[in-house]
């Protein structure tokens, strides 16, 4: 008899063009890689420049292979490429951050057999390191995460000074993320996972600055995908028990997924519940909890043990610190677009009304919201007071790892909670009223603080200069048109973030209510360099209790006579 020749099916073109935009992800970035590295690390230069030809190569295959495995096979080599850029971008560019630097000097500490939590650093910050100034008028130089990716470093000592030992852990900790992300999707969409997690130079960025939120990243990546078949059928079973150890491991390694573990949780109970009536579904969710808080006491027994006090301050420092506004969320407001306001603990009010009223909704709509599970958290960052990008950013391949493997489909039998005035005739109308009520106290609260007035009215009387473009010292009329004592703290800026607080050399530390006094300040440096004229200069007063902000333009009042 003929032999007969079964063909490889075709990949479908969705595929080819997704194997594609993961290919092409890899050219963002990778020349800045190579022009360092062909200065000062010639054979990583060579190693980019092979990977230039492996990224061409693949983007030429790509469109022309004809199976399925084949194209399967050019996924493969996307990620291995993708890992070598990362690895070769953290060879050239592996010194980190603050975040790096805190995380490995408390290593140290670790390994010295010193406390870790509530100790002051200052020294980490005195080569133009980032700071993290507080609305007390100081900085917060301690170490303020949960004490898991510290514990990781301690091995990678050896790496040398500065930050390199953590920013080895948050990149390993990435690549590893990417292949078990990887490894784990349905094979057409495992370059999506490349492209999420490794392109575009988003996340090896954070990777090589040493954040902690990147390990908790690779921790939480087994957990969500396929999250809601965790405890299918009443069982947690190995795999099951691996990922609440992981959702555990997360929670010890930073603060983010304490904000995510209540909607995974809460969508665990609604779909197991849907499945096997409530006393076993709060049976599975109550032993994910149980394996999740065992790992987190375990790796957090040491500190509990040896610094009860300072270990609980610190893991909750995020939270407590009174760090000033900045991020790229509402606070825009308060800090740009006016000048400033006096009720700037609405916006924490807001951001913790709306995680709340967030996980409501969840609850309340689980069918429809189920797959947002890992998106709905994060939105309650965009009107706190610290509301940077990276909250959302850090954490998009879990956006992706539920997109594939938790569809809506797999909340078709979750159980929703229907009181009646949701289960009427009119359901529409109330289940829309419900959802507007559940989030009304957050958008009261955000509109509060963004619409509060700054309370101190500041005008330049004076400015001594060090020169024809620099400023030595400034002098103030600072007048108190609020109800309540104020203690103001100066600074000048001339873009986002806030630069160092100048130092007061005459005027009142405390200005009473209605009143009006004459300030002397000097920059934190001797010298303030006026920038190119078409540089906005803002002069900003913060105060702690209460939180305020009140910001006013110096330019013309800097400008030399002409």
């Amino acid at each position: 008899m003929p032999s007969v020749v079964v063909e490889e099916p075709a990949p479908a073109q969705w595929h080819r063009v997704l194997t594609l935009l993961a290919d092409v992800s890899l050219f963002v970035g990778t020349r800045s890689v190579w022009t360092q590295a062909a200065t000062h690390r010639l054979p990583v230069a060579a190693v980019v420049s092979v990977c230039y030809a492996s990224i061409l190569v693949c983007g030429v295959l790509t469109l022309v292979v004809r199976g399925a495995r084949a194209l399967a096979r050019l996924d493969l080599c996307v990620l291995v490429t993708a890992v070598t850029l990362t690895l070769c971008a953290w060879i050239m560019l592996h010194s980190g951050g603050d975040e790096a630097d805190l995380t490995t000097q408390a290593a140290r500490e670790l390994l010295a057999g010193h406390a870790v939590y509530g100790q002051p650093w200052p020294w980490l910050f005195s080569h133009g390191v980032a700071l993290t100034p507080t609305v007390s008028g100081g900085y917060d130089f301690t170490y303020g995460y949960p004490p898991l990716a510290p514990l990781l470093t301690v091995p990678l000592l050896w790496l040398g000074h500065g930050g390199a030992p953590a920013t080895a852990v948050s990149t390993g900790a990435l690549v590893v993320a990417t292949v078990t992300l990887w490894r784990m999707l349905p094979v057409p969409w495992r370059s999506a996972a490349t492209m999420a997690c490794l392109g575009f130079a988003f996340l090896p960025s954070y990777g090589r600055l040493g954040y902690p939120a990147i390990l908790a990243l690779a921790l939480l990546v087994p957990v969500v995908v396929r999250w809601p078949r965790i405890g299918w059928g009443g069982r947690l079973g190995a795999a099951g028990v691996a990922r609440a150890a992981c959702l555990g491991a997360a929670c010890a390694a930073q603060q983010l997924p304490w904000f995510l573990a209540p909607f995974l949780l809460a969508g665990i109970y609604a779909v197991r519940r849907g499945e096997l009536g409530p006393r076993a579904a709060g049976a599975v969710v109550l032993r994910v909890v149980g394996v999740a808080v065992t790992v987190w006491v375990l790796i957090n027994a040491y500190f509990v043990v040896h610094e009860p006090r300072t270990w609980l301050a610190g893991v909750a420092l995020p939270l407590t610190q009174g760090a000033v506004l900045h991020g790229q969320g509402l606070v825009g407001v308060s800090l740009y677009l006016t000048n400033g306001g006096d009720r700037l603990d609405w916006y924490s009010h807001a951001s913790m009304l709306l995680a709340a009223g967030l996980l409501a909704l969840f609850v309340l709509f689980v069918r429809r919201l189920g797959p947002a599970a890992t998106v709905l958290p994060w939105c309650a960052f965009y009107v706190a007071t610290r509301s940077q990008d990276g909250y959302y950013l850090m954490m998009t391949p879990l956006w992706l790892a539920a997109a594939v493997t938790a569809p809506l489909q797999e909340f078709a039998g979750a159980w929703q909670p229907r009181p009646r005035l949701l289960s009427g005739s009119r359901r529409r109308p109330a289940r829309l009223t419900a959802a507007l009520l559940t989030l009304a106290p957050a958008l009261v609260s955000a509109v509060v603080a963004v619409t509060g007035s700054p309370p101190l009215r500041m005008q330049v009387v004076a400015v001594h200069r060090a020169g024809p473009g620099a400023v030595s010292r400034l002098a103030l009329q600072v007048t108190n048109t609020g109800g309540r004592a104020l203690a103001p703290h100066f600074t000048l800026t001339t873009g986002q973030g806030m630069d160092p607080y100048w130092s007061i050399a005459a005027g009142p530390a405390t200005l009473p209510a209605h009143t009006t006094a004459r300030y002397e300040l000097r920059p934190p440096s001797g010298r303030f360099g006026l920038p190119r004229p078409d540089t906005r200069i803002r002069l900003r007063a913060f105060t702690a209790d209460p939180q305020t902000l009140s910001s006013t333009d110096v330019r013309d009042a800097l400008e030399p006579s002409r």
